[in-house]
This record gives structure tokens, C-alpha cells and sequence, in this order.
């Protein structure tokens, strides 16, 4: 085919003006791929008169992209608009019933609308296509989706935020706050204004659902993910985790129980000898057990603007080139409803920081709230400060301080029972903070 190959791009922020850079730069790479020239014609934005470092005047521009996604003069659209719903999921639905096929990094919108999105593409035989919406330019999408046909994945988990890595390895290295770090991050533009979306958890959760789908054949249930932000932890956690071997990571979690599959996302404990606890900084990274490879893990840059566009570059290629993949691995009809794994059943080693009041008999009746809910404890460290040691002969004053917990396995339930007797019982001066431990 000589008819050239023709993209609209629908969002000209970061990721979208470097699509259009990369695509000119690699012009005759991509023409050699596909066959045929991939060039793009058509664009769409909010404000056209931003400049963007290039000339707006070589493309049609369309001030509504529903509109550039009906246009004839386009072969495939690239929505880079963002949010789960408004022009967004109006721009793909658009494309996809007019027979186009889509090259997306929102993931959002695919946590909520992926299932009747792949329903539309797969009905009118056309890619809809996600490698960009998951760990930036890491091909963890294809990966899963079609690397991996012959393995049967048991779990998987991540760093799938860089803005929330960035702030624990600020935090962790330099000794810092989490809002002295937020700030830091902010002013460096990895986080942004409102940064709850990332430091709160739902960036990764929305991630998280996308994965889960691939690795286990199952429908997108986002709401089934228990989710935990970062803002709780403090300079004093990641220190004793240093201490303990541990290093502090924001995880999405994925695994199949007994019960079915738990998806998680909150901040864990990881030993330092695993390959995920030495991702620093916004770098982002995705451990996959299965059956054959045993353990995989990919690393490398989870966000940015060249990052991003190479994983949406990818996905054009592709689709340039005539590939057509099921969204999700299996037709949207085949994907199950898999049972929600509660996460009061999840089973493992917690890391439980209490302030307590220091004064004789404490100890005694943490122990034993531990042992009434059958907990183990694998260890537990008292940290007295040099003022209380001063007051007292025996380093008592009355005044709080930390102790620190690490239990065997144990279920959330039996933990959240312990340390909510143990705040009924007056032992602690602020509220506890649990932080849960993967090993390896």
C-alpha cells in the first residue's frame, strides 16, 4: 500500500506533542514497519494558540475530537484527552463505531469503560490499543498480553506511580517529610497541583485493574481494589524499615487466593535484596510470578512525556501495520467474573508501629492483645528517646514512644482486631500505623 497511513491526535499536551516529534524523527523506520507512510493529518486540543514547538498549520485541526474521530481522513486516533468519562470516552466511542481503531493512554477511562470498549472494537474487527496506559514506556501491556501465553501467572506487583517512588526515595535517603517532599515534587512537576490521584493510591488502582484483566483472563473490576495511599508514612518508618531490611514501596498487588483474586494497592514493606525494593526515584517496575518463567521483572521509565509517546508510537506501528489483538488477551465475552478475594482474608507479615505511652506493664499488654488474636510476632523493638532515658534510671518517662512490631503471617482481620483492642485498652497515644511486608 502506498496511501499513507493517517493519525489524529486528540490532546496536545506533553505525551501529544512528543507522539508528533517522535513520529517525525522516525518517519522512514515507520514507513519501512508498516509498509506504507504513518503520518499524522489531523489534531485536536483545547487551546490552539499554545505554542507547541511546532507548526499547528500542517495538520487539520478539529476543535472537537469526537469530530477528528469521524473524519474520513482518519485511519486511526490517538486519544490522549484523559478522564474516565466526558470527551474522552466520547472521542474512542466515536472512533471505534466508525470503524477506527484507537491508540489510548487513559487509564482511567479503560479501568471504567475497557470491557464495552473491547466489546466495540473486537465487533468491528478494529485495535484498540493501551500499551502507554500502564508503567509509561515499559511494554508490560504486551508483555502479559502476548509474551506470556504459555505461563500461568499466580501474582503480580509493582511500582506503578513514579511520583509516589520519587517521594518514599526522597523520604528514605534524605530523611525527610512527606510534605517536604510532596513540595519538591510538585515544583519539579512529577506531581501535580491536586496530587491525591497519585499520593492517594488511584493512579496505581487504575493501573492495577488493567493488569489484573491481562494476567488472569478476568473482567476490569476496579472496585475490588483495596486501595492505600502514602501520606500516613513517616521518616521514622522508612528508618526502621532500613533497620529491619526493609525498603518502603507503594505496590499494586495482584494474586490469585483461595478465595479468589485479591487486588491491593498501599504502601509495603519489600526486603532490600529484591529487584523491585532497588527502583528509585520516578522509575517504575512490574515483578510477574508465573509458572514457567518463575519470576520477571521489567524496569524503567514510568511516566514522561518521550516515555509515554514511545509506548503510544508502539501501539501505532502496530496498528499501521494491520495487528488487530483482542484488547484484553481473550474476547471480551470470555473474560471472567472473577470472585473478589475480601481483603480481611489477606494473609501475611505486617509491620505495626505503635506510640505508646512509656511506662511499666505496655509491653505486657500489646503482647497480649497479639496473642489473644493469635498473632506471632517475629519481632518487636522499642525506640526511647534520649530525653526519656535522662528522667529515668530505667529510660522511662512516661512520655510516648515508638514500638515497633513484625509479625508472623497473619490475616488483616486478626491485625485490625489486635490493634483497634490495643487503642480500647489506652496503651497508645496516636493512632497505629500498620504497613504490610511481601517477601519474596
Amino acid at each position: 500500500m502506498t496511501r499513507p497511513f493517517r493519525v489524529g491526535i486528540a490532546g496536545l499536551g506533553t505525551v501529544g506533542a512528543s507522539v508528533i516529534r517522535i513520529l517525525a524523527r522516525q518517519s522512514e523506520i515507520m514507513a519501512r514497519r508498516a509498509g506504507r507512510p504513518v503520518e499524522v493529518t489531523a489534531i485536536s486540543a483545547r487551546d490552539r494558540s499554545k505554542d507547541r514547538g511546532f507548526d499547528l498549520s500542517d495538520f487539520d485541526w478539529f476543535d472537537d475530537p469526537a469530530e477528528l474521530a469521524r473524519s474520513a481522513d482518519v485511519d486511526c486516533v490517538v486519544e490522549l484527552v484523559g478522564g474516565a468519562d466526558g470527551t474522552a470516552l466520547k472521542t474512542v466511542e466515536t472512533a471505534l463505531t466508525h470503524g477506527k481503531s484507537v491508540v489510548t493512554a487513559n487509564k482511567a477511562l479503560l479501568a471504567k469503560h475497557g470491557l464495552s470498549l473491547a466489546r466495540i472494537a473486537e465487533q468491528k474487527g478494529v485495535a484498540l490499543a493501551f500499551e502507554a496506559s500502564v508503567a509509561g514506556g515499559i511494554p508490560v501491556i504486551k508483555t502479559l498480553r502476548e509474551g506470556l501465553p504459555g505461563n500461568r501467572v499466580s501474582r503480580l506487583y509493582g511500582i506503578l506511580n513514579g511520583t509516589c517512588n520519587y517521594i518514599l526515595s526522597r523520604m528514605e535517603l534524605e530523611g525527610l517529610t512527606f510534605s517536604e517532599c510532596l513540595k519538591d515534587a510538585q515544583r519539579l512537576g512529577y506531581a501535580e497541583a491536586d496530587p491525591t490521584f497519585d499520593v492517594e493510591g488511584f493512579d496505581t488502582a487504575h493501573k492495577l485493574a488493567i493488569l489484573t484483566s491481562l494476567a488472569f483472563g478476568t473482567e476490569i473490576d476496579a472496585d475490588a481494589i483495596y486501595v492505600e495511599g502514602i501520606s500516613s508514612i513517616a521518616p521514622l518508618d522508612l528508618a526502621m524499615a532500613n533497620e529491619l531490611g526493609f525498603r518502603i514501596k507503594l505496590l499494586g498487588v495482584a494474586e490469585r487466593t483461595d478465595t479468589g483474586i485479591e487486588q491491593r494497592v498501599h504502601p509495603t514493606m519489600v526486603p532490600k535484596t529484591s529487584a523491585i525494593a532497588q527502583v528509585m526515584g520516578v522509575t517504575n517496575a512490574l515483578t510477574i510470578d508465573a509458572d514457567a518463567v518463575k519470576e520477571l521483572t521489567l524496569i524503567g521509565p514510568g511516566a514522561g512525556g518521550d516515555a509515554t509517546a514511545s509506548a503510544v508510537v508502539a501501539d501505532v506501528a502496530d496498528v499501521a501495520l494491520g495487528k488487530v489483538d483482542m484488547p484484553f488477551g481473550l474476547p471480551a465475552d470470555r473474560l471472567e467474573k472473577a470472585p473478589r478475594a475480601p481483603m480481611q482474608r489477606h494473609e501475611g507479615g505486617y509491620y505495626i508501629r505503635l506510640t505508646v505511652h512509656d511506662r511499666p506493664g505496655v509491653a505486657a499488654g500489646v503482647a497480649t492483645r497479639m496473642a489473644e488474636a493469635d498473632i506471632s510476632l517475629e519481632s518487636i523493638l522499642q525506640k526511647r528517646s534520649e530525653t526519656a532515658a535522662t528522667k529515668d534510671p530505667h529510660g522511662r518517662s512516661g512520655a510516648p514512644v515508638p514500638l515497633v512490631l513484625i509479625t508472623y503471617a497473619a490475616t488483616e482481620a486478626s491485625i485490625r482486631s489486635a490493634v483497634e483492642k490495643i487503642s480500647g485498652d489506652g496503651l497508645i497515644a496516636e493512632p497505629p500505623q500498620v504497613i504490610r511486608i511481601e517477601r519474596e
